[in-house]
C-alpha cells in the first residue's frame, strides 16, 4: 500500500501571540458590536495561545483590495511553498538521503485561500527544477478538508501507480482574507481562529525507489480512504465572494452538526476495513477548534488523550486550514509508534464534508 515517508511544516515569519490579537480585534470591532466584551471571551476559551502570519500585525489595521492581497498571496505561496518541499524532500528526522525533485512524479498542490492560473504549483516549477512531465494535480476549495483530501488523492494514485512518488503541497494564508469592515460573528470567530501555514508531504507507492530513502522503522501506510457530502449543506461552510474578496461563512451549528453526523460516517469506514473504533490508537485529527475537538470526543467516544497531539497544534497554530492536518500528522509520525497500529486521519471542510485516511504503521 501507498505510504507517507516524509513530512515539513513551515512556520510563517510573523508570530503573534492570542492576547495580542485579541487587543487588535477589540480596536477593529469594538464599535461595531455593542457586547464586544463579551464576545472576547472567544479569544481566551479557544484554546490558541499563539498564531504565525505572513504578514506583521500592523499590515491588518489598514484596507487592502483583493488585488493586493491576491497577489501577496501568490508571491508568499510560491517562496514559502518551494521552501516547504525542500525541507520535505531532504527532511533528516525521516530521510536517509535527500530525494530529488527530478524523481517526482505528480505534484498536488491544495488550497483555498487565494487564486492563482496558473496555479501555485506551476510558479513553484520555475523556482526548483521538477521534471517537466510532472502531473499536475491542484486541488481549490476544499477548505479544512483539503489536507486529508489531498493525502487520499495521492494514495489513488500510487495505487494506480505504484512506482511512483507524489508530493502533497498545502498552502494556506487565511490571514490574507481577512476583512477589516466585515461586522459578521462569523468574522470575529475566524479572526479568533485561523491562522497561517504551509506544510508538505512524500507519498510513494509500494514500488517506488522512495522507500529506500526512508529512514524511520515504521511509516503510515495509507490503507484506505473516505469522502462524504452531506446533502444539502451549503451554508454551513465556506466563502462568500464579493467584490473586496472572501469573506467567511462559519455556522455555529457545526460542533452540534459533528456530533450528530460523524460517528456514524466513521463507523461505516472502519466496518468497511474490518475494523471498529477500539481499533484505532491514533486519532489524527484537524483541529478546527477547541468546539470541533470537543465534538469529535463526544462523538466519537475518545479520551483527550487521543487528541492530545490536534490540542497541540490548535494552541500552537491555531487553525490553518487545510495545512493543519499535515503539522497534526507531522506529530505522529516524529514519535515512535509500534508496527501495526492503526491511525485515522480526520478532517471536515465546505460542503459540508468529510474526508477520511486510514493508516497502519508498517516496516517499509
Amino acid at each position: 500500500m501507498p505510504s507517507i515517508i516524509s513530512m515539513s511544516s513551515i512556520k510563517l515569519p510573523n508570530k503573534i501571540s492570542q492576547s495580542n490579537a485579541m487587543e487588535f480585534a477589540h480596536e477593529m470591532f469594538g464599535n461595531s458590536f455593542k457586547d464586544i466584551n463579551r464576545l472576547m471571551k472567544i479569544f481566551e476559551n479557544g484554546q490558541v495561545d499563539s498564531r504565525h502570519f505572513a504578514m506583521p500585525l500592523d499590515w491588518f489595521r489598514n484596507r487592502h483590495g483583493f488585488e493586493e492581497k491576491n497577489e501577496l498571496y501568490i508571491k508568499i505561496a510560491t517562496e514559502y511553498g518551494a521552501m516547504a518541499i525542500q525541507e520535505c524532500l531532504c527532511n533528516p528526522q525521516f530521510l536517509t538521503n535527500t530525494y530529488h525533485k527530478e524523481q517526482i512524479d505528480a505534484f498536488i498542490f491544495v488550497s483555498s485561500t487565494g487564486i492563482s492560473t496558473p496555479t501555485i504549483d506551476a510558479r513553484i516549477m520555475n523556482h526548483l527544477s521538477f521534471s517537466p512531465h510532472i502531473k499536475r494535480i491542484p486541488l481549490w476549495g476544499l477548505g479544512c478538508a483539503g489536507g486529508a483530501a489531498g493525502l487520499a488523492r495521492a494514495f489513488d494514485y500510487c495505487k494506480a501507480y505504484p512506482k511512483e512518488s507524489v508530493l502533497v503541497l498545502c498552502v494556506e494564508l487565511c490571514s490574507l482574507t481577512f476583512q477589516k469592515d466585515d461586522i459578521s460573528k462569523s468574522n470575529l470567530v475566524g479572526t479568533s481562529l485561523f491562522a497561517d501555514g504551509i506544510a508538505c508531504a512524500l507519498v510513494c507507492g509500494d514500488e517506488s525507489n522512495a522507500r529506500n530513502y526512508v529512514k524511520s522503522n515504521h511509516v503510515p501506510q495509507i490503507l484506505a480512504t473516505c469522502s462524504t457530502l452531506m446533502p444539502d449543506s451549503l451554508d454551513v461552510m465556506g466563502w462568500e465572494v464579493k467584490d473586496n474578496g472572501l469573506y467567511v461563512i462559519f455556522s455555529k451549528d457545526i460542533p452540534t452538526i459533528i456530533e450528530s453526523w460523524l460517528k456514524p460516517n466513521v463507523e461505516e469506514f472502519l466496518q468497511d476495513n474490518g475494523l471498529s473504533l477500539h481499533d484505532v490508537s491514533h486519532f489524527i485529527a484537524h483541529p478546527g477548534g477547541k468546539k470541533v475537538l470537543d465534538a469529535y470526543q463526544h462523538s466519537l467516544g475518545f479520551n483527550e488523550d487521543m487528541l492530545k497531539v490536534s490540542s497541540e497544534v490548535l494552541k500552537e497554530f491555531g487553525n490553518m486550514s487545510s495545512a493543519t492536518i499535515l503539522y497534526v500528522m507531522e506529530r505522529f509520525m516524529e514519535r515512535n509508534v509500534s508496527e501495526g497500529e492503526y491511525g485515522l486521519a480526520a478532517a471536515l471542510g465546505p460542503g459540508f464534508s468529510s474526508e477520511q485516511v486510514l493508516v497502519r504503521w508498517e516496516n517499509v
